[in-house]
């Protein structure tokens, strides 16, 4: 198993960087917001785990690793009631939303313009002719 399944280019590769810009970005807020509320520790977890999967998302930096724990903290924000549960709050919640696109980033990958491309990406073997 490959730890990134593509590295796709074109369209497909700008939606994966628009996916990975917002979510990072909306992890990096969700994950301040809890932080702003207390010093409690229950709560203070996910956001730090918010904060860091964000943090790689935005550049593309194990993506998957990221993904994975961007939904393992949302899912662990609505599993302890702190997050929306009834129907119509859980499908428009954010912590949902940002597990449901961090599954989605864990499997799909980075995209072209990560740096887990430029890390992990196609790489070109020059191989010499060694009859001359």
């Amino acid at each position: 198993m490959d730890l990134f399944s593509t590295f796709a280019r074109g369209a497909p590769g700008a939606g994966l960087l628009l996916l990975r810009i917002a979510s990072g970005a909306a992890a990096i807020i969700n994950g301040l917001r809890a932080l702003s509320g207390g010093l409690a520790i229950g709560p203070a977890v996910p956001g730090v785990l918010n904060i860091a999967a964000g943090a790689l998302l935005l550049p593309g930096l194990w993506t998957p690793v990221a993904g994975f724990l961007l939904a393992f903290s949302n899912l662990w924000e609505i599993f302890a009631g702190r997050a929306a549960v009834s129907f119509p709050d859980i499908v428009t919640g954010s912590a949902f939303l940002l597990a449901a696109i961090g599954v989605a980033l864990g499997l799909l990958g980075p995209g072209a313009w990560s740096v887990d491309a430029r890390l992990f990406g196609w790489r070109r073997i020059d191989v010499r002719d060694r009859t001359r």
